[in-house]
């Protein structure tokens, strides 16, 4: 009986506390203002109209890279004290592509390891063929390195997570890249064909390559990274521009 009468008391006051709470606190969640939807950036002066770039009348079709319009260039830490950075000079890739449908996307992409190029200063030494060597890409005995798209997921806004196979140094294995569709025409009279552009970016472990070299032991920073920053810039050209009726 002793306990009822304490449940009793207590859903009372618990009932007062809840009919005293101020109406402000209580409806506190109901009268906050939604967050305000924050504003697309302004467009830079005098920099090129990433809205007017996204035109709706580029074509579907295959696609040949640019080669006067494309880099592939490659960072890696050099002792933690700097991101060292390197291009490769001869590359190539076609493109099967529909803006309307990125999930659709094919490409298929090779490399020359034998034209990478370094800023290597003192002309007396040539480190670009040390890379290419047989310590780090093995050149000679692998002449090319492929890569191939598997499966793209469009992530919105152009954005496009590019799931793919790497063939380097004799092993083939698995890579995402994050991309943007940065925009292109059906033509132009100037460029009398489809253009399209596109910015990429990934990482890779060399070790994963069996490329080892100069990589540091645990705890130490005297060596060359294992992990492979790359950056990729390209445009291609496409279907020729249709004429005018």
């Amino acid at each position: 009986m002793q306990r009822f009468v304490v449940l009793v008391a207590l859903a009372a006051l618990t009932a007062c506390a809840q009919k005293e709470a101020p109406p402000a606190a209580q409806d506190q969640a109901q009268n906050e203002p939604a967050p305000a939807t924050p504003a697309a950036p302004a467009e830079e002066a005098g920099e090129p109209s990433r809205v007017a770039a996204l035109s709706p009348d580029v074509p579907a079709g295959e696609y040949q890279m640019d080669h006067a319009h494309s880099t592939l260039i490659f960072r890696i830490s050099h002792m933690g004290f700097s991101r060292f950075t390197a291009r490769f000079r001869r590359f190539d890739a076609k493109l099967q592509f529909d803006p309307r449908n990125l999930t659709a996307t094919q490409l298929t992409a090779t490399v020359d390891p034998r034209s990478i190029e370094t800023d290597y200063p003192d002309p007396k030494y040539d480190f670009n063929a040390e890379l290419a060597g047989e310590q780090f890409l093995n050149a000679a005995k692998f002449p090319e390195i492929a890569f191939r798209t598997t499966s793209v997921e469009d992530l919105g806004n152009q954005a496009m997570r590019v799931h793919g196979e790497l063939t380097m140094h004799g092993v083939t294995r698995p890579i995402v890249l994050e991309a943007t569709y940065n925009g292109g025409y059906a033509g132009h009279p100037m460029d009398p064909q489809a253009r399209v552009g596109f910015s990429a970016h990934g990482v890779l472990r060399r070790s994963e390559f069996g490329i080892s070299g100069g990589i540091p032991q645990a705890g130490t920073n005297m060596g060359v990274g294992d992990q492979i920053a790359i950056a990729i810039e390209s445009e291609f050209g496409g279907p020729p521009l249709a004429k005018a009726n």
